[in-house]
């Protein structure tokens, strides 16, 4: 059952958003932002926004709030166990899979009978599932620094800080830490204003008046587990994007989707295009001219349906 959009904030630009909750399957109160804007939908396919491993729906503000402008619907979620979505009891439901099943379960009770994903790393394995999922639904895909082969290097700098916990006196000294996270060196424009941006989307004030990650340590368990981070070869699922329009953006200096993947998947696609953001890591933020250009001309496609 899903409660009453409430706490409806300032608009961004001609897009406001609510705040709202639905049920999983086992029981969870599960949080998401809906963007709406004032003007027409019709024809408009409405997109959902998965983030990343360790991220929530605050990554996706300035995207959700620029698609909705322009008259979309747009959903960016909280998967269980970030931001304000509830903690599983069973960290081994923190897998893609659990994930995927959490969206299909909101997309039925938003009534969306087609919608586009952007997903960002872990959201963009998310997003490949559900193509697989729910052939016919899936009207376009953003797969945001991520494929069916993750390179090893990235997952390696992942799993050795998600989970750790840890919690820090000041923004700034949080934001050090998270440049240090995702690597300074792959983000050589960003400085201190820019992590500072970002850290305050992926953390958030304890009880105590500390600043820790947003989200359950316990996502680090089935993570750890090789094999966990895709679940399932997402190769044969590629098959299921090969006639719908998929944008995938590629961090420059990402260590997690390689140059050789990338070119892999685009051959593997008939609708697909690929864009490098340059002096970007894992992983863009979508705002970028490029990349916002590239997610425009997925949701116009997607919005025309098959080719014809």
């Amino acid at each position: 059952m899903d409660a009453p959009a409430t706490d409806i904030d300032p608009p961004i630009g001609d897009a406001a958003y609510s705040d709202g909750y639905y049920w999983s399957n086992d029981g969870l109160r599960l949080h998401y932002r809906d963007y709406r804007a004032a003007g027409d939908e019709a024809g408009s396919v409405p997109v959902i926004c998965i983030p990343g491993l360790t991220r929530n729906a605050r990554d996706f503000e300035d995207v959700a709030a620029r698609i909705a402008a322009g008259g979309r619907r747009v959903v960016a979620l909280d998967l269980r166990g970030r931001g304000d979505s509830a903690y599983s009891p069973d960290p081994m439901s923190y897998v893609p899979l659990t994930y995927a099943q959490d969206v299909v379960t909101l997309a039925d009770e938003l009534g969306f009978e087609r919608f586009a994903c952007v997903g960002t790393s872990l959201g963009g394995i998310v997003s490949m599932i559900l193509a697989a999922m729910l052939p016919g639904r899936i009207a376009g895909i953003v797969l945001n620094d991520v494929g069916p082969e993750v390179a090893p290097g990235g997952l390696e700098r992942i799993r050795g800080y998600v989970g750790q916990g840890g919690t820090y006196r000041t923004w700034v000294h949080a934001a050090r830490v998270f440049a240090d996270q995702a690597g300074r060196d792959r983000f050589p424009d960003n400085g201190i204003a820019d992590w500072l941006r970002l850290v305050k989307r992926a953390y958030s004030l304890t009880r105590e008046g500390r600043i820790a990650a947003d989200y359950d340590a316990k996502i680090a368990e089935p993570f750890a587990v090789p094999g966990n981070e895709t679940g399932v070869d997402l190769w044969p699922a590629l098959d299921a994007l090969a006639d719908i329009p998929v944008a995938i953006v590629r961090g420059a200096n990402s260590d997690i989707l390689s140059a050789d993947t990338a070119a892999k998947m685009l051959a593997h696609m008939n609708r697909a295009t690929l864009v490098t953001v340059a002096d970007a890591g894992h992983a863009p933020s979508l705002e970028e001219p490029e990349a916002a250009a590239a997610i425009d001309a997925m949701l116009a496609a997607a919005d025309g349906g098959a080719p014809g």
